[in-house]
């Protein structure tokens, strides 16, 4: 248990509210397991998607790549193509709790490392995620978690006191990001887990 009187809380989008694997799309396009694990390690890492989550425009992002990995171009081009099999499905159960706290009047942000377009794409695909009062989009920022810069720049421009944020991230980095910013900060794994957590917070769904 905690005494923080939690007043925001905030959650991230991807692996929270709603599904993303790459895999998906890529599974139909490199079959072979071994090679599209490759593909993904040395070709569309992880480190080169993030810098579109930082702002660089897509056309810019394959560019580079093609230059270095010609054979692979028509793969290269498919990762944005088609990006949106990338996120089949929302979270049902986290994104009733989320509306659950909106609707128990809790201040609900979302604080998101996310692509500009692909964003606008998801707002579409997925429209609970204007339910929030706002939200911030790490390449709209230009500045990505878990930068500490980010977690400031969120609760100022939403007005929030550290003291009394809650953060819910899947990755253990972001997690510890928004807690050396002064937030409270729970890695989400599952459901049941958060509502768990949000309890030992004070917070009941």
């Amino acid at each position: 248990m905690t005494n923080a009187e939690i007043r925001h809380i905030v959650f991230d989008i991807g692996k929270v509210l709603i599904h993303y694997d790459p895999h998906i799309p890529f599974s139909r396009m490199i079959p072979d397991d071994t090679e599209r694990q490759w593909f993904f390690a040395n070709v569309c890492t992880h480190d080169w998607n993030m810098e579109q989550d930082r702002g660089r425009d897509w056309r810019e992002a394959e560019d580079l790549l093609i230059s270095a990995h010609p054979v692979h171009a028509d793969n290269i081009r498919a990762f944005r193509k088609h990006w949106h099999e990338m996120v089949p499905h929302a979270y049902v159960e986290s994104v009733s709790i989320m509306e659950s706290l909106i609707a128990k009047g809790y201040d609900v942000t979302l604080l998101t490392n996310f692509a500009s377009d692909t964003f606008k794409e998801a707002l579409k695909l997925f429209p609970f995620l204007t339910l929030p009062r706002g939200v911030t989009v790490s390449a709209e920022a230009r500045l990505i978690k878990p930068d500490l810069e980010i977690y400031r720049t969120h609760a100022e421009n939403f007005g929030l006191d550290p003291s009394v944020t809650l953060f819910i991230d899947d990755s253990a980095a972001n997690v510890e990001g928004a807690r050396a910013a002064g937030w409270h900060a729970v890695q989400f794994t599952d459901p049941q887990t958060l509502q768990a957590d949000l309890l030992a917070y004070g917070v009941t769904v």
